[in-house]
């Protein structure tokens, strides 16, 4: 069986399009070939993990043309696909689907694109809105369709050895002792400024986690959040609260370093789902999402999200500009639900 996947444009959506992948493969044994379709810049999500056989690079708004939908449907006709399961919604993807000449093509029904696929299945509705579910059920729901079957919808990523001599490296540099616990902290979120937490705050949080817990904390951060990641260390102030601002950003490094803590707090973003591929605890931010989309059904995990009358909006920025479901949502609250995450986590250990 040859396989081709479209996979989705943000970095945590390919971490929950993971159990997708792994089914096909395991469904479809050591004949099965697994072309991933994918942007560039998500590409080191799935490395070291094995889960695709061939990528192909998609990226219509690139400077490089071979990204583009005619080269690469080109690319693609050349695999002589036997099905291509289309991940995203988009009518461009549902096209580059048609244009792949697979004889099967699997996806949901939307934006006027059924005529593109010959299997088009129907989202979930709750009266005339979409219905939250995550998007890890969202894109199995579709294999399913095919006989593929995934119990357990874990996520599944890996490592390097460049990724882990480069998170070595970090400790190393930062004076990180080994064996020493710590906790990471994601500030951003590409979907937008909606989702941000105040830089106070998170400094706040960190020098209270290294003050009263003893514990390290280490601000990750991509290349547009490293003016965050470095105020919130200065405001800090705590030999014991430090950040990646001076490292060079890759998606590889932010993976090493993760799995190499003990927790996270982190925004409703890409990386938060890093800690559940490796099993690390992490407490998530919730502001203008709904955390039914994202749902992983991690053990070791906790949400917490300020109620208000206007959230979740799910909008980018905050339409009425108060921000409120992420600034009345207290450093000191915060903390509590970390210190209950933790104190549930120990009280678990010490029953196994």
């Amino acid at each position: 069986m040859n396989i081709g996947v479209i996979l989705p444009n943000w970095i945590g959506d390919v971490v929950m399009a993971t159990p997708t992948l792994r089914s096909l493969k395991r469904h479809f044994g050591p004949a099965c070939r697994l072309t991933g379709v994918m942007r560039p810049y998500v590409k080191d999500v799935l490395g070291g993990s094995h889960l695709v056989d061939h990528e192909v690079l998609f990226d219509p708004h690139s400077t490089d043309r071979s990204q583009h939908t005619w080269p690469v449907s080109r690319q693609l006709r050349r695999q002589k696909l036997d099905v291509m399961v289309v991940l995203t919604n988009s009518l461009r993807s549902a096209s580059l689907a048609y244009l792949s000449g697979a004889r099967q093509r699997v996806g949901y029904a939307r934006h006027g694109r059924s005529w593109l696929l010959t299997t088009a299945l129907r989202p979930p509705r709750e009266g005339g809105a979409w219905r939250p579910v995550s998007a890890v059920d969202y894109y199995l729901r579709l294999v399913s369709e095919m006989g593929v079957e995934d119990a357990s919808g874990t996520p599944i990523l890996a490592t390097l050895p460049q990724d882990d001599a480069a998170a070595e490296g970090v400790w190393n540099s930062l004076g990180i002792p080994h064996g020493a616990t710590v906790v990471v902290m994601n500030t951003g979120g590409a979907y937008g400024q909606a989702k941000h937490w105040p830089v106070s705050y998170f400094a706040h949080l960190a020098t209270r986690i290294a003050a009263e817990r003893h514990e390290w904390v280490l601000v990750l951060c991509g290349p547009d959040e490293r003016p965050q990641a470095a105020q919130i260390e200065k405001l800090a102030g705590h030999p014991r609260v430090r950040s990646l601002s001076a490292f060079p950003s890759s998606i590889g490094l932010t993976k090493g370093v993760v799995r190499g803590a003990q927790g996270m707090i982190t925004t409703d973003s890409g990386p938060r789902h890093f800690a559940h591929a490796f099993g690390v605890p992490v407490l998530t931010l919730f502001g203008p999402t709904d955390p039914r989309w994202s749902e992983t059904r991690h053990p070791q995990s906790m949400h917490v999200q300020q109620s208000i009358d206007c959230a979740p909006c799910g909008k980018r920025v905050c339409p009425l500009g108060h921000h409120r479901c992420m600034v009345d949502l207290t450093p000191e609250r915060v903390y509590r639900y970390y210190d209950r995450l933790c104190s549930l986590l120990k009280k678990s250990r010490q029953v196994a």
